[in-house]
């Protein structure tokens, strides 16, 4: 069995690409995974791990995420290796996403709209029923 599940937080904006020829659309992020544990300096840890995505998963992505975002990773490994210029062998391991879950809300979200026709709470005078 392959899966996988990441929550961490996108390290710089998804790169959207599409293939030659058939145009289908594939977005790659980094996402910083914190570790269980401090380093010996007192600072937390995180591994920084590879995230793909195809087709429309993919344009989402791109279009809703940026640098700093929250989000859940659900997917498989995937290992690959190639030759690099010196002659040697690389290799390569990254997340192939098969669902994103949004975990927060956007930095510049303001309250005249929400998100998905959701608002955010400040209060209990917020809430039309108790």
């Amino acid at each position: 069995m392959n899966k996988v599940f990441l929550i961490g937080r996108l390290t710089r904006e998804p790169e959207l690409r599409f293939t030659p020829g058939t145009g289908i659309a594939v977005a790659n992020f980094t996402l910083a995974v914190d570790r269980n544990y401090v380093g010996q300096d007192g600072q937390k840890q995180a591994d920084f791990i590879p995230v793909i995505c195809w087709r429309k998963l993919a344009e989402v992505v791109a279009n809703n995420l940026g640098k700093g975002r929250l989000v859940a990773v659900s997917g498989s490994i995937q290992t690959s290796s190639y030759q690099a210029q010196d002659g040697s062998k690389r290799y390569k391991v990254e997340v192939v996403a098969d669902e994103v879950k949004f975990l927060d809300w956007p930095k510049d979200n303001k309250d005249d709209g929400g998100v998905d026709g959701f608002y955010p709470v400040d209060g209990d005078e917020d809430i039309p029923f108790r």
